[in-house]
């Protein structure tokens, strides 16, 4: 955690938020606060279930873009590395000292896969994932021009229709090129059922991941008859990962939301029929917002609109209280249902965003918060890294 002395010569409401040791009250809005003490809980329950299962978990880096909370997942969640979706991404965190990265995505640009081809010189063992032979020979030739190696995950498009190959025939074929290209080293599957992560139903849930689990060992089966073995098999987010975890085949695991939690992912049901949010993991991750206006009395006005938020998951919820919601935004404001008339100008609300992932990557601070006072400032690292 940063100390006072790293923000010598910022200012606070024009370069920062706030500063260590400054009360919650003072900090300046809109901006993200994490409850450290929720955040810490949630990334030690998760840490504490995968390895009670024997599984790995990498902890998906694309959710907070941050290398304070991967380190933090590190150190108190036992996590393996990170995975995220950019070369830039990946980069970002090998810089910051993450050793195990792998960018859960294709990579075909070729001065992409030159930087993707330098990052081990990091220090990082360097992934990727692959669905196209043509991709193999290219990777290839990036890893021996630089003298590096790349491991290399086939992936399974197990329902999500996105990326990766559908039949055991292709992922053999490519796993078999990938062995014997040089500077390449075949590790293993990638099988992400992104699609099913937000059904609300946890039958509805279980049925897409029966039939990924059937999918991938068809796949593990198969290629053990050609010799290759596995090291990786990933998949699994926060809807999902106690199927993956439990299935005997997967073997690492790859949430990223259940760290922070969010309105959409908030809504989704366990096996006994409660929702996750309420249980299962704790909101962590709030957008602090403060009252503008209240000069309609059934309505206030805040500082939280769609450029400090995204609501393509739908709009945030108000933490912990039934008299006010929030129920509009544009720009610059959001709209606080307000019936009694109880909020007042210069209140602070803490918002549950809709969706953390494109909600963090607006910001460029975290604001740890522990028992009213500001603990720490951690930088969104990676935020705008969409390269």
């Amino acid at each position: 955690m940063k100390d006072v002395t790293d923000f010598d010569g910022l200012e606070v409401g024009y370069d920062i938020p706030a500063l260590p040791g400054m009360a919650e009250a003072e900090i300046q809005t809109p901006c993200l606060v994490l409850d450290l003490d929720a955040l810490e809980r949630n990334i030690t329950k998760m840490g504490d279930w995968a390895k009670a299962h024997g599984v790995r978990h990498r902890v998906h880096g694309k959710m907070h873009k941050s290398v304070d909370v991967a380190r933090l997942q590190e150190r108190l969640g036992g996590a393996c590395g990170v995975c995220c979706q950019k070369v830039s991404e990946a980069e970002v965190f090998a810089r910051g000292g993450i050793k195990d990265v792998l960018v859960s995505n294709q990579v075909r640009d070729p001065s992409k896969i030159d930087r993707l081809a330098r990052l081990p010189k990091l220090g990082a063992r360097t992934l990727v994932c692959v669905d196209d032979l043509a991709n193999v020979a290219d990777l290839s030739e990036a890893a021996v021009r630089h003298g590096t190696e790349i491991e290399c995950l086939v992936e399974i498009d197990c329902g999500a229709g996105r990326c990766g190959v559908t039949a055991t025939p292709e992922v053999v074929a490519i796993a078999r090129a990938i062995d014997a290209a040089p500077g390449l080293r075949f590790a293993g599957l990638q099988a992400y059922q992104g699609a099913m992560q937000h059904l609300d139903a946890y039958a509805d849930r279980k049925a897409k991941i029966d039939l990924a689990v059937a999918m991938v060992t068809e796949a593990v089966e198969a290629l053990k008859a050609e010799g290759l073995s596995c090291d990786i098999v990933g998949g699994g987010g926060t809807g999902s990962y106690y199927f993956e975890g439990s299935s005997g085949v997967y073997n690492e695991l790859q949430c990223g939301s259940y760290a922070f939690m969010d309105a959409d992912y908030g809504r989704i049901l366990d096996a006994d029929g409660n929702r996750i949010d309420r249980g299962e993991w704790e909101n962590a991750l709030f957008l602090l917002t403060s009252v503008m206006s209240h000069s309609k009395a059934d309505k206030a006005i805040c500082d939280a609109g769609l450029k400090a938020q995204s609501v393509d998951s739908g709009l945030p919820v108000v933490f912990g209280r039934e008299d006010v919601s929030y129920v509009k935004c544009s720009d610059e404001h959001g709209v606080i249902a307000d019936p009694e008339g109880v909020l007042k100008v210069g209140d602070k609300l803490k918002l549950v965003p809709g969706h953390c992932d494109p909600t963090c990557n607006v910001h460029d601070w975290y604001v740890g918060v522990r028992n009213g006072t500001v603990e720490c400032l951690w930088p969104v690292s990676a935020r705008g890294k969409a390269y």
